[in-house]
C-alpha cells in the first residue's frame, strides 16, 4: 500500500483523498472502523490511476536520431572484370637424363636461383669416359690403316706408270700391265673404304664425347631450380618420363586467366591494339590480387590470347606477364586478375553500406527536405569499388542514409550529418 501511495503522491487529487481518509478515520472515535472503509479509499486511488491527473504533464516528443547521409552523385566510373588466375613460369625447362647411369652428386640447392650452364647433377662418368677412350683408339687405328692403304695405292700407281710405256714398246707383257692396273684400282678402293671408316670412327668419338657430356646435368636457362625428383645413388635413365628437376624463369612471371567470350569481347573493345594502348594506357593495366587478399604492387600486361574459344566452357585463355623482381611469386600459385572492361558514364553512385538486401530486393533510406526518412526500393547494377551503381529508384542530389540505417524507419525524423564516400571509394577501386 505504501508503494501505491508513493506512486500517486505527485497527484493533488490523490493527496486530497489520502488526507481525508487518514484524518477522518484515524481519529480516536473511529478506530473501530472496518476494513471496508480502507477498501473504498483504495478503489478511489485505482480510479485516479486509470483516469490520470488532469494537471499531469504531457509526454515529451521523441528526439531526432543522428545519422550520416550522403548525396547521390553521378560520375564516370570504370567497371572492372575479375577472373581466377594461375601462375606459371615464363619458361619451364625440365632437366632430364640423356644417358643411363647413377647419380653421384647434387651440385645445387633446391629452390635457389641458378644460371644457364650451371651444374645441377653429376652422373657417374666412368663408363662413358671408357667408351670415349675406346672410340678414340679406334679412330687412331683407322687413320693408320688409311696411311698404309694410301702407300699401297701410290706404289701400285707407280707400277702402272712403269708398265704402260714398256707394254706399248712390247718390252713388257700386257699381262704385267693389267696386273699392275688391277692392283692400283684395288688399293684405291681400300683407301676410299678406309676414309669412310675414319668418318665412322670420328662419329663414334663424337657420340662418346656427347654421352660423356650428358653425365653433367646442367641448367638450360637462368631461373629457379625446383625440388630434386631423384636423389644421389639413384639410377636415372633417358627413357624415364620424370625429369630429375625443373628450372623456371619467374621474372617476369606468367599468369593465365580465362574470361568468358562476352567479357573477352568487352575487354577487346577497350584494347583495340597498340593504338588503343597508347590512347588509354591506364585502362590496359592488369592488376593481380594475391591469395592473402593484398594487391600486387606491379601492374601486368597481356602477352597473348589463345587462338580459339573453348567450346565446352565458352571461355578463352589469356596469358599476362607481371614483373617479379626477387622471385616472390612462384609457378603454381593462384590469384585474381582484374582489369577495366568498360567505362560507365554518368553512373549514380551510393555506398554499398547504404543499400539493404531484403530477400533479394534492394532498399535505401531516403531523407527528404524535412529530414524525414522514407524507405525506397531501388535497382542496382555493377559495383564500383565500395559503391553501388543505382540504375533505378534514385536521382542525383537525393540524400540517403549511409551510417545508421538500422536505427531508422519510415517517417522517422533524423538529424542528418553530411559525409562523402564517393570520391574516395571509387578511387580506391583501382588500388
Amino acid at each position: 500500500m505504501k508503494d501505491l501511495l508513493a506512486r500517486f503522491s505527485r497527484c493533488r487529487l490523490a493527496n486530497d483523498v489520502l488526507f481525508f481518509c487518514t484524518m477522518k478515520y484515524t481519529q480516536p472515535g473511529h478506530r473501530s472502523l472496518t476494513v471496508g472503509v480502507w477498501a473504498v479509499c483504495l478503489i478511489n486511488l485505482a480510479l485516479i490511476a486509470m483516469t490520470g491527473c488532469k494537471k499531469s504533464k504531457q509526454a515529451a516528443p521523441p528526439q531526432s536520431i543522428d545519422v550520416e547521409v550522403v548525396e547521390v552523385e553521378q560520375r564516370d566510373v570504370p567497371i572492372y572484370g575479375q577472373w581466377i588466375g594461375t601462375l606459371d613460369g615464363l619458361v619451364n625447362a625440365d632437366v632430364k637424363a640423356q644417358v643411363t647411369g647413377y647419380l653421384l652428386k647434387q651440385e645445387y640447392k633446391e629452390g635457389s636461383f641458378v644460371r644457364k650452364g650451371q651444374l645441377l647433377f653429376q652422373i657417374d662418368p666412368r663408363p662413358f669416359q671408357a667408351a670415349l677412350d675406346q672410340a678414340t683408339a679406334q679412330l687412331a687405328q683407322t687413320r693408320a690403316q688409311l696411311l698404309n692403304a694410301e702407300a699401297n695405292q701410290h706404289k701400285s700407281q707407280l707400277d702402272v706408270e712403269k708398265y704402260t710405256p714398256l707394254a706399248k714398246d712390247q718390252a713388257a707383257s700386257q699381262q704385267d700391265l693389267d696386273n699392275a692396273t688391277n692392283t692400283y684400282l684395288a688399293n684405291k678402293a681400300t683407301v676410299e673404304a678406309t676414309r669412310a671408316s675414319i668418318q665412322a670412327a670420328e662419329a663414334a668419338v663424337e657420340t662418346a664425347a656427347i654421352n660423356l657430356d650428358f653425365t653433367r646435368l646442367v641448367s638450360p636457362i637462368d631461373g629457379i631450380a625446383g625440388l630434386a625428383q631423384n636423389q644421389v645413388g639413384n639410377l636415372v635413365s633417358a627413357t624415364s618420363s620424370v625429369p630429375v628437376t625443373t628450372v623456371s624463369t619467374v621474372d617476369p612471371i606468367k599468369v593465365y586467366f580465362t574470361p568468358s567470350e562476352r567479357e573477352y569481347l568487352a575487354f577487346a573493345r577497350e584494347d583495340p591494339g597498340s593504338a588503343g594502348r597508347a590512347t588509354h594506357p591506364s585502362r590496359m593495366r592488369l592488376e593481380l590480387l594475391l591469395a592473402d587478399g593484398t594487391t600486387y604492387r606491379y601492374k601486368g600486361r597481356i602477352e597473348f590470347t589463345n587462338r580459339q574459344v573453348d567450346q565446352n566452357t565458352g571461355t578463352i585463355r589469356i596469358a599476362a606477364l607481371f614483373p617479379n623482381p626477387g622471385g616472390i611469386l612462384r609457378p603454381g600459385g593462384y590469384g585474381q586478375v582484374r582489369a577495366v572492361t568498360r567505362i560507365q558514364t554518368g553512373a549514380p553512385l551510393v555506398p554499398q553500406r547504404a543499400v539493404s538486401d531484403v530477400q533479394g530486393t534492394y532498399q535505401v533510406a531516403v531523407v527528404d527536405k524535412d529530414d524525414k526518412v522514407s524507405i525506397r526500393t531501388v535497382k542496382v547494377g555493377d559495383r564500383a569499388g565500395s559503391m553501388w551503381i543505382v540504375t533505378d529508384g534514385l536521382k542525383p542530389g537525393e540524400r540517403v542514409v549511409a551510417e545508421g540505417v538500422q536505427k531508422v524507419g519510415p517517417g522517422v525524423h533524423v538529424n542528418p550529418r553530411p559525409t562523402s564516400f564517393t570520391e574516395k571509394a571509387v578511387a580506391n577501386q583501382g588500388n
